[in-house]
């Protein structure tokens, strides 16, 4: 899950919670769900904040292994 899934958690949750009337279903707590949701939304942007940031700071070289076997390349033109 990436930044869009941590904001879209973070919405759903939002109108779950602030959005619905408590009352609308007996089964669930609309607004408890809707709190769940955002504190996963929140994590999940702060992780993959974090891993951004992680592999961000990565560097990468590339090594070119070359053999000259004794001819010289053709002059340019």
């Amino acid at each position: 899950m990436g930044i869009g899934g941590g904001i879209f958690l973070i919405v759903v949750g939002a109108v779950l919670a602030f959005g619905l009337s408590p009352d609308t279903w007996e089964v669930f707590n609309i607004q408890i769900i809707g709190y769940i949701l955002m504190a996963v939304g929140v994590l999940a942007l702060v992780l993959a904040f974090a891993m951004q940031r992680q592999r961000r700071n990565s560097s990468h070289t590339e090594y070119v292994e070359r053999r000259d076997m004794g001819n010289p390349p053709p002059p340019a033109r």
